[in-house]
């Protein structure tokens, strides 16, 4: 196996919405999700886990409509918990303020819960196994989609009861799932030139890269449709998601393949603005503190 582009530690850092009403989403984010908003402004709000860095920004686009379904962009972002009991308690706001979930799952990885903000933006609050019993067969991973068991996970609950004080400190932004038109295409941007390593590829119409040996830390996936186009520009979904590295060197690194690719690169602030061949567009930084750039026009 070649060695791989990126450090073992790089991670997704945050993601950037376009939502309706602010109005709207944020009682849902706080309330039902259990953020908690760091800023707020007229246009822009900006939550996070008790932390200081910044997970989800919101950008407000009155009258944007649902993302066309025949699209690429955002399938989903996925809320990673630092335990069970905290997918319980996320699975207790949920049932507490009657949200529907749109599928529970269990990966072999990971258990999983599935649902969507007021704009249809797509949602996956998840815990992770260890992974020393992530399943495997012929010594390469090997994630699946069976029934979640709801009894179990429920009884996390009884075993620690206490109040429920919103998304645990430790929660972070684990991947991000995205349609894109080609397969082919979104692997040679993600893993040629961006450096992720494939995890799996035999799940049908999907592939799933990451680093340090992660599950995953981005999907990609033909599901809109081979050859999706892009979602118009007064769509609600994805305008950015954040990949952080650990120093300036990797970060470096990316950048110089990317302009050997004849990739379009845009300094921002203190990273890169790239984007994908399915007009996802990626924020690449090597400092974590700064969260994500502002709310600026992201068009390259």
């Amino acid at each position: 196996m070649p060695a791989s582009l990126l450090p073992a530690n790089t991670s997704i850092g945050s993601v950037a919405l376009t939502v309706s009403s602010l109005e709207r989403s944020l009682p849902f984010y706080r309330d039902v999700l259990g953020f908690a908003v760091a800023s707020h402004s007229v246009a822009t709000a900006t939550l996070a886990a008790g932390g200081t860095s910044t997970l989800v920004e919101l950008a407000e686009l009155p009258g944007a409509r649902p993302r066309p379904r025949h699209s690429t962009g955002l399938y989903h972002y996925a809320i990673l918990v630092p335990t069970r009991l905290e997918l319980a308690r996320s699975l207790r706001r949920l049932v507490g303020a009657d949200w529907p979930l749109q599928g529970v799952a269990d990966h072999g990885v990971s258990e999983a819960l599935y649902l969507a903000d007021p704009d249809g933006n797509g949602i996956e609050i998840y815990a992770d196994r260890p992974r020393e019993q992530w399943p495997r067969r012929n010594g390469l991973l090997e994630m699946a989609t069976d029934p979640l068991d709801l009894a179990s996970l429920l009884q996390e609950l009884d075993r620690h009861p206490r109040s429920d004080a919103g998304l645990a400190p430790e929660t972070v932004i684990g991947h991000v799932h995205l349609h894109v038109a080609h397969l082919s295409e979104a692997e040679a941007f993600y893993c040629s030139v961006l450096g992720f390593d494939v995890m799996q590829r035999n799940y049908p119409g999907a592939l799933f890269v990451s680093a340090g040996g992660y599950h995953h830390h981005l999907g990609l996936n033909t599901w809109a449709g081979a050859g999706a186009p892009p979602p118009p520009a007064d769509a609600a979904g994805l305008r950015f998601f954040t990949v952080v590295v650990p120093d300036e060197a990797a970060l470096v690194a990316i950048v110089a393949r990317a302009k050997a690719a004849n990739l379009a690169v845009e300094q921002r602030l203190a990273g890169w603005l790239v984007r994908d061949p399915s007009s996802n567009d990626v924020w690449l930084t090597d400092s974590p503190a700064t969260g994500m750039p502002p709310a600026l026009d992201f068009s390259i």
